[in-house]
């Protein structure tokens, strides 16, 4: 894919973030203003979950969706710098697969597996399980 392609789905990217990020703080501002008119004491209510843990939870997906924006925006930039669709890890060329999948991808696979640590070559193996001892 070129990256004429690749900007138009970062930019697309982007506006759904936004957009998210607006609909998560208009419902977080709704949050707040239901609690404050009401006098009801959540933290000791036995009806489900309290408004503390929705403003919380809220506020997490407000923050995945910042995070996510400032991810895309990354994008751009290493983009606009050539150095898109390469891993800031080991500097290999991440797949068009996982920026078709995660068009704002930092790492290719092999970096961004569970079994991988900054210290140890993208190209070494995990480490061999070892077999528990014979009783």
């Amino acid at each position: 894919m070129v990256s004429g392609d690749r900007r138009d789905i970062l930019e697309r990217e982007r506006d759904v973030a936004l957009a998210r990020i607006q609909a998560v703080t208009t419902e977080l501002e709704d949050i707040v203003t239901s609690s404050e008119a009401s006098n009801a004491d959540d933290e000791h209510d036995p009806e489900g979950s309290t408004i503390a843990f929705e403003r919380a939870q809220v506020g997490t997906l407000l923050l995945a969706a910042q995070t996510y924006l400032e991810d895309v925006d990354q994008a751009l930039i290493r983009l606009d710098t050539g150095r898109y669709a390469r891993c800031e890890e080991c500097g290999d060329e991440i797949g068009a697969e996982r920026l078709d999948a995660r068009p704002a991808a930092r790492t290719c696979l092999q970096c961004a597996g569970p079994t991988h640590s900054p210290r140890t070559p993208a190209s070494s193996k995990p480490p061999k399980a070892l077999k528990p001892p014979r009783r």
